[in-house]
């Protein structure tokens, strides 16, 4: 019912503005309280630190959401299509899309390390005095991790099919659990009216999911105040991430250049490439997911956000967020790859400056683009990923190990920048992919979109 004197477009209208004009004020929220979450951890961090267990009710309430929001929307994405045969143009697609990105980041990543050289010059010595290698010696040691390319593939096999599946969602392994729901859910879909209970069931658990997920975001600029502070209250209560950073600056300054040219200007083109939407508006849409994933440092945490942010800020379909998302967090990994390779490539600069003898040239650096691209997919899902994942790429072209722990004070830094990066990527891969669902698809208005056409 309307107001009298309005009509039904003009009082539509009103809405859409109403709550365009609550997200913006939603996103300057969070970006105040990261701004002033920087601000409290300088000047008093032994108190920000304290503030840990705000930060990390946060972060479980987020990730609390993640396995069953995941099982619903890919069941409810395949079920919408109406029949799972449907879903392979828009398979190809996505994961077309991932590897094209990922190599384009590492690619990115090789370039720009090879501009800024940040390993020349770098006193190795005096930074592993004071560095602890117990964690990397430990890694090293271990034969639970993949030691090659080979190793790589056989993790990334088993990975997608599991032995227990209520394990899978425990331990929150998210690719077992993406194939499953896609197998049933296209069973379900050749069972006709037998299965319209249990559609109508998954479909209304999803959409009660991301009703939570919304309400949770309204307390997100307390989390996520809460996270960044203690994070880093932690790191200058310790009174050495200043020098650390220093010591380290260009190699810093390195990872982040080749991160904001792949998330700012490559990830852009692609999506103007492929839907003529205006890229900077979109990451205005975006923004909440991208804050998010910059304060939780985690692609599945952030995940609900993603598609909350995808589907009711950006317009992206429902049938592209519920598909394209979920697997994207999983297996699309830009920058990290970008920052594996950037970060193998200044290891290598360091010790060849005391080993000329090392042979390190263009067939190495190949190497090392190809074992980060496949690692940072494959290796995705094991314990301590970032760690692991440098070793094998360390392992690939004969690089000591002994050298990862001058990255590892600056790395939960970067991490923040990289898994806004993944994040980004993953949305911009479900508006391109939207464009291979069926026309007779459902879609989503496209609120507040700008073309650029």
């Amino acid at each position: 019912m309307t107001n009298a004197g309005m009509t039904d477009d003009e009082n539509t209208n009103g809405e859409s503005g109403s709550k365009a004009a609550g997200g913006g004020n939603h996103t300057l929220y969070m970006i105040a309280s990261i701004v002033l979450a920087f601000v409290v951890a300088w000047l008093a961090p032994h108190f920000a630190a304290s503030l840990e267990v705000g930060g990390e009710v946060f972060l479980r309430l987020l990730t609390m959401v993640v396995v069953p929001l995941v099982m619903a929307s890919v069941m409810s994405g395949i079920l919408g299509l109406g029949d799972v045969r449907r879903l392979g143009k828009p398979g190809a697609a996505a994961v077309g899309y991932y590897l094209m990105t990922t190599v384009l980041a590492v690619t990115i990543g090789v370039i720009v390390v090879n501009v800024f050289q940040p390993g020349v010059g770098v006193n190795a010595e005096q930074m592993l005095a004071a560095s602890d290698t117990e964690t990397v010696d430990a890694l090293a040691d271990s034969d639970e991790h993949p030691k090659g390319i080979g190793d790589i593939f056989k993790n990334l096999l088993l990975m997608l099919f599991t032995d227990n599946l209520l394990g899978s969602m425990v331990d929150t392994q998210l690719l077992p659990l993406i194939v499953f729901s896609i197998v049933f859910a296209g069973m379900l879909t050749t069972m006709g009216e037998r299965a319209q209970l249990l559609s109508t069931l998954v479909t209304g658990i999803n959409d009660a999911l991301l009703s939570f997920v919304m309400l949770l975001m309204k307390f997100a600029p307390i989390g996520i105040f809460c996270l960044v502070t203690s994070k880093f209250g932690e790191a200058f209560a310790q009174g050495t991430f200043v020098e650390q950073l220093n010591q380290l600056f260009w190699y810093v300054v390195t990872v982040l250049t080749g991160l904001g040219i792949h998330a700012l200007i490559v990830l852009p083109f692609i999506l103007w490439f492929f839907t003529r939407r205006n890229p900077y508006e979109f990451i205005r849409q975006m923004s909440d997911a991208l804050l998010t994933a910059f304060s939780t440092a985690s692609s599945s945490a952030t995940l609900p956000v993603t598609m909350e942010c995808a589907e009711k800020k950006a317009g992206v379909s429902k049938r592209s967020t519920e598909f394209v998302l979920p697997l994207g967090a999983t297996i699309n990994m830009d920058g990290t790859a970008l920052y594996e390779a950037a970060a193998a490539i200044f290891i290598a600069q360091i010790h060849s400056a005391t080993h000329p003898d090392f042979a390190f040239g263009m067939t190495e650096q190949i190497v090392i683009a190809v074992t980060a691209t496949l690692a940072a997919i494959g290796a995705a899902g094991i314990p301590e990923a970032g760690l692991v994942t440098m070793l094998i790429v360390l392992n690939a072209v004969g690089l000591p190990v002994h050298y990862l722990p001058l990255i590892l004070p600056v790395d939960w830094f970067l991490d923040r920048f990289r898994t806004a990066t993944n994040t980004f990527g993953d949305s911009v891969g479900a508006a391109v992919v939207d464009q291979t669902f069926p026309k007779d698809a459902e879609t989503t208005s496209l609120p507040d979109v700008v073309s650029v056409a």
